[in-house]
């Protein structure tokens, strides 16, 4: 998850020397700061035991990096990816997950007021219903990235999460995921399993990446916590009439974080303000009209359109991606239907 996040961390500096001498060193390096955190000596030595430098790693992630190199490259279109991303596995997937662990979710969504497929479209997209999880061992990678050192702000207090988790009773074999630290059914990053992360099925550990009932049960958590508010859809589809003038609805703020995913909204009108300016819904339903929403053409003027509330804005908290976002909303409603 956070893939997004991943990307802009921070700027790259100049990477040290690999070698596992140089990284034996820095990994010890970090035992006063462990210890800070509460993690025992023996936990440390157990985590760190073995650790090699992993050259692969590194690999990835510069090629990752150099990505968004380029701020002015044309954004493709959605409808590619909505194709790949919300097709028919998935949907019929996420089905059968939901309607198996409905009695849970129905829980869930009590407390948290996070929708039942929502939580389901989650989880399908970020391990394909676990499925997909990764095979890097976590404290291996976090160490080597920390190590590596362009984004040391960022993962080296990953790699400390991780002796965290396993002072707190995650197991150390457990710890496997992606490259970039991202473990378990919902992709959590380790500081994040450390804050977010719940017990559904009330064995007394979450253990997202064996338990169903820990993974959608810590996904409602985490989409609580990012502001979902019960009650209001994440957005809906719409047909935006020929005459619409844009230039009246341009979003003049300067997004913070994630420029390229903002700056692609327009202002924050009223549903029935937008319905006043003649859009239409696809699915010929309008929600209440005090709700606030931005309008999102991803693939231009002419095609399919969305009225994005703020509960889109927690799914982009998730993962800060406008096309993750949309597919996870298309999803769930696919899977409602």
């Amino acid at each position: 998850m956070l893939s997004a996040w991943l990307l802009s961390a921070s700027a790259p500096v100049h990477a040290q020397a690999s070698g596992n001498a140089g990284f034996d060193a820095y990994v010890q390096s970090l035992w006063p700061k462990a210890q800070a955190k509460g993690v025992s000596r023996a936990t440390f030595d157990r985590v760190t035991a073995g650790l090699q430098y992993n050259a692969r790693v590194v690999a990835l992630d510069r090629d990752n990096l150099g990505a968004p190199s380029n701020p002015n490259a044309p954004i493709p279109a959605f409808a590619p990816y909505r194709i790949k991303h919300v097709d028919a596995a998935r949907i019929n997937g996420g089905r059968r997950v939901h309607d198996r662990l409905l009695p849970l979710l129905s829980r869930i969504e009590a407390h948290t007021g996070v929708p039942t497929s929502i939580m389901i479209a989650i989880f399908g997209h970020e391990t394909a219903y676990g499925a997909v999880t990764g095979n890097f061992d976590l404290p291996e990678a976090l160490a080597t990235l920390a190590y590596e050192g362009r984004r040391r702000s960022l993962f080296e207090p990953e790699f400390l999460a991780t002796l965290q988790m396993v002072e707190q009773g995650v197991p150390r074999s457990v710890l496997k995921g992606s490259w970039a630290g991202a473990f378990g059914y919902p992709q959590f990053l380790p500081s994040v399993y450390l804050q977010v992360a719940e017990d559904g099925d009330g064995d007394g550990i979450a253990r997202i990446w064996s338990s169903e009932a820990d993974a959608v049960e810590s996904i409602g958590a985490y989409l609580r916590r990012a502001g979902w508010r019960p009650g209001q859809p994440w957005g809906i589809p719409v047909r935006v009439p020929d005459g619409l003038d844009r230039s009246r609805l341009a979003n003049r703020l300067v997004p913070t974080r994630c420029p390229r995913v903002f700056e692609r909204h327009s202002r924050w009108r009223s549903m029935a303000e937008w319905r006043a300016a003649g859009l239409q819904p696809l699915n010929g339903r309008w929600p209440d009209g005090e709700i606030q929403a931005t309008l999102l053409e991803p693939d231009g003027p002419g095609k399919t359109a969305y009225l994005l509330t703020g509960n889109y804005r927690a799914i982009l908290d998730y993962n800060c991606s406008n096309f993750y976002a949309l597919s996870v909303g298309v999803l769930a409603d696919e899977i409602d239907r």
